[in-house]
């Protein structure tokens, strides 16, 4: 088609709406670095303009217009124009089924959420906290119903972080999972082989910081794109034109910061092998959440707490840590960073136990949507959850029900990405695995180039053509499913704790 066709013309408004996200992103991702504490009502109405410009961007009728046009055509577009036409339609219909008011609402209530949830976390009062949580869950349900969809608001939360994805479909692998997850978490945390975690202390800020720079750039990731900074609750955001990653640091948990710089360096890798050029269509844009916590699950467990990992990184880190080190074996050293024993807070969990922590919210997702379970009572289900489900019970709501960011800007339906992100992660695991079998010897000597690239061809290059489901079969050649990831734990932690 020619530069001045509909398809040109969408293209050009789909590259504007992708340029005022990536503002949005910034000042998000400035609200959890940078912003002073009171200025955070300015920054939700800073929200709310841009939600309300981006929405007025995403709504135009020209664009539907076009993509009429498009469509009327069919013929004469590409299999990729194809791609990037189905998608737009399907952002197109969604935004313009949601009133303006209705987006500026939302956005300025997701900031002012997110601070009542950092105020509340830290003062362990989830009374504050309820009436924000209360509300987002208000605008989850009218969302849904704008778009036709009261009656299955959940599936449509999971949907926008999943495509294809419903209840139905992660209950049956979530039960697959849980009936045999809980024997194995029982075999391993029953052994009388324990980790010496408590070996870990005191290890300067400034030293972590400089290893997990190393291990980041060793593993790939392109810091003339991208940075790394500190927030309360790490996370990633942007994409492969300008990444932005965060951690934290403890000096009595120095594996802490690395494997959540490491995990957000997966989600970094993924956007920055995107194709770049194509970064405002579906083709150059991640396949769902799912896809996204499978590339930074793999990278943080699969490659991070492998043998032929720690056998290339062990002299550095041994290097920038001499002192804190010299006590400590490299077989103990091994087993602290496979450590397995269940705890209350899912991002400092192993990753034996950590699909028990996702299940948990899985669950109660469902009951607040189902209007079976109010906000109010979320402490003490939270708790009779964890009780059954990790044998532990919160003594505080900071340990409980307030410790996740992910409720205060309203995104129920992502917890479930997690899990799915680990069972595709295994699938992938092993694919690759079957395709390069000297991929863990390239490690030992420091080469993560092979995996990257095949992830390049494998994944990242096709963008948002498949679901997490149809990529499952294109790639791994099976139905995404618990048993890979099954086979993994069993093989990388059973020989550590129960041969």
């Amino acid at each position: 088609m020619t530069n001045d066709s509909p398809y040109a013309e969408l293209l050009g408004q789909l590259n504007r709406i992708h340029r005022l996200e990536t503002v949005a992103q910034l000042v998000g991702w400035d609200e959890q670095v940078n912003l002073p504490p009171d200025s955070a009502d300015l920054r939700a109405e800073q929200h709310a303009v841009l939600a309300e410009t981006i929405h007025a961007a995403a709504t135009d009728p020209k664009l539907g217009a076009w993509l009429a046009r498009l469509e009327a055509a069919d013929a004469g577009l590409t299999a990729d124009q194809r791609v990037v036409v189905a998608e737009a339609r399907r952002d197109y219909d969604r935004a313009t089924k949601l009133p303006a008011d209705f987006v500026r609402e939302k956005a300025a209530q997701s900031s002012i959420g997110y601070h009542a949830w950092a105020q509340a976390r830290a003062q362990d009062d989830f009374a504050s906290y309820a009436p924000v949580l209360e509300k987002n869950l208000e605008l989850a349900q009218r969302e849904a119903a704008y778009l036709g969809l009261g009656g299955r608001a959940y599936d449509y939360m999971l949907d926008k972080h999943d495509p294809g994805m419903s209840a139905a479909v992660i209950s049956r692998l979530f039960a697959e999972l849980k009936a045999e997850l809980v024997p194995l978490v029982r075999q391993i945390t029953s052994s009388p082989v324990q980790a010496k975690r408590e070996l870990l202390r005191g290890f300067p800020v400034a030293g972590q910081q400089a290893f997990l720079r190393e291990v980041t750039e060793q593993l790939g990731f392109n810091y003339r794109r991208g940075r790394i900074d500190v927030s309360l609750h790490p996370f990633c955001s942007g994409n492969g034109a300008d990444i932005r990653m965060t951690t934290r640091f403890n000096a009595d948990e120095p594996l802490d910061s690395l494997f959540s710089a490491i995990h957000e360096t997966g989600h970094g890798l993924y956007e920055q092998g995107l194709p770049l050029a194509q970064h405002a269509t579906a083709l150059g844009r991640a396949a769902g959440m799912g896809v996204h916590e499978s590339q930074s699950r793999l990278w943080e467990n699969q490659v991070g707490r492998s043998r032929a990992f720690w056998r290339f990184f062990e002299p550095r880190f041994r290097a920038q840590f001499a002192a804190q080190t010299q006590d400590v074996s490299s077989d103990e050293l091994y087993l602290a960073v496979n450590a397995v024993e269940p705890t209350l807070i899912r991002v400092d969990a192993d990753e034996v136990t950590y699909n028990l922590h996702i299940i948990l919210r899985f669950e109660i997702e469902q009951r607040l949507f189902a209007g079976t379970l109010a906000v109010r009572d979320l402490p003490a289900a939270w708790n009779a959850a964890a009780r059954e489900l990790l044998g532990l019970t919160p003594d505080s709501d900071r340990a409980g029900v307030l410790q996740d960011v992910h409720w205060s800007d309203g995104a129920f339906g992502y917890f479930p990405s997690y899990c799915l992100g680990n069972m595709l992660a295994a699938q992938l695991w092993y694919a690759v695995k079957a395709q390069r079998p000297a991929l863990e010897e390239e490690f030992a000597r420091g080469d993560f180039s092979g995996l990257l690239h095949w992830l390049h061809e494998n994944v990242h290059a096709l963008g948002k053509r498949y679901d997490a489901l149809e990529l499952s079969r294109r790639v791994t050649g099976g139905e995404l499913s618990p048993q890979a990831l099954l086979r993994y734990l069993r093989e990388r932690y059973l020989p550590l704790y129960c041969a």
